[in-house]
């Protein structure tokens, strides 16, 4: 119980300061659009490139947790996406959406504050080295599974086109892509500029729990019930059960192994809906499995966490 007082419930919190302040009123809707925005594209990004140009290659990026995360979270899509074909009659265009919610855990603004609470900051070098390649694993994967199916019997190269136009237009993603150019580079960032990043940087995971709250508010289940009860058991049991087995196998550090299952067993992020939104497809279910499954990791997380505390 004191790791649920301690560890998740400021999170939680945060978030529902967000929720409470749209509910009320006390802070417009288009307000939170606004904080969503400037935390997706600037404040996370500017996170992003600082911790991937200033990250240990070398020592960072342990190939048996990357992947292990990345195993459990590939097979997660692939469930999500059959399940909903064989399971509900969903397109396949849906399916590949509902499989994408079943993929993007919410890596950074539940991950990181949670596994940082938890263990402390020495502990996010792996979620660091995991969140490094999120975004591009992540959308590459469900983007190009997207286009397939869109153009069933056309040319791979309209295929390639739409993967490669999606993919350079996510500023997570161009940031990260960045921040590996300045690490391998050697290049020094001036400390005027890295001061400024810093201070943006600093904004990102606060602003984003908040609007994140608010964005939730927007996003009220409807419908899909089965499908959305699916979503979540994959997102939050199957995955970091997934990267628990396969880490054990791999004899993963205790550090590592902490933040492979931790990350995991977070809730489906906000991409998820971005995502769905971006297609026109399965929008509902994206949304309702954010907020639900959100809510239902207060308690999935705690027991992840208890589970964690007897290695």
């Amino acid at each position: 119980m004191q790791t649920l007082l301690d560890v998740i419930l400021p999170v939680f919190l945060v978030i529902g300061f967000g929720y409470v302040a749209v509910w009320r009123k006390l802070f417009p809707e288009a307000g939170i659009d606004g904080v969503m925005n400037f935390t997706q594209h600037f404040a996370i990004p500017c996170l992003l490139f600082q911790a991937i140009a200033k990250i240990d290659l070398g020592t960072s990026f342990d190939p048996a947790l990357l992947g292990s995360f990345y195993a459990g979270a590939g097979f997660c899509f692939a469930a999500g996406l059959f399940g909903a074909r064989l399971f509900f009659n969903r397109d396949w265009e849906d399916c590949v959406a509902i499989g994408f919610c079943c993929l993007f855990s919410n890596s950074v603004l539940l991950g990181l504050p949670i596994t940082e609470r938890a263990y402390g900051s020495e502990a996010l070098t792996g979620n660091f080295a995991i969140v490094a390649i999120h975004s591009p694993f992540c959308y590459g994967l469900g983007i190009t599974a997207m286009e397939i199916v869109r153009n069933r019997g056309q040319s791979p190269l309209v295929m390639l086109r739409g993967v490669a136009r999606a993919m350079f237009r996510n500023a997570l993603v161009l940031a990260i892509a960045l921040g590996f150019v300045v690490n391998l580079s050697g290049v020094t960032v001036p400390a005027v500029v890295d001061d400024a990043l810093t201070l943006v940087a600093r904004a990102a995971l606060p602003a984003a729990l908040f609007a994140l709250g608010g964005v939730l508010f927007q996003y009220r289940p409807e419908g899909d019930g089965r499908t959305i009860a699916m979503v979540c058991a994959i997102g939050l049991v199957l995955h970091p059960a997934l990267v628990w087995l396969f880490g054990s196998l791999q004899s993963l550090p205790t550090d590592a192994f902490r933040s492979g299952v931790l990350t995991a067993a977070m809730a489906p992020g906000v991409n998820t809906y971005i995502f769905a939104n971006m297609y026109g497809r399965a929008k509902r279910v994206a949304a309702s499995s954010v907020l639900i499954a959100t809510g239902a990791s207060v308690i999935t997380v705690w027991l992840w966490l208890m589970a964690l505390g007897t290695l």
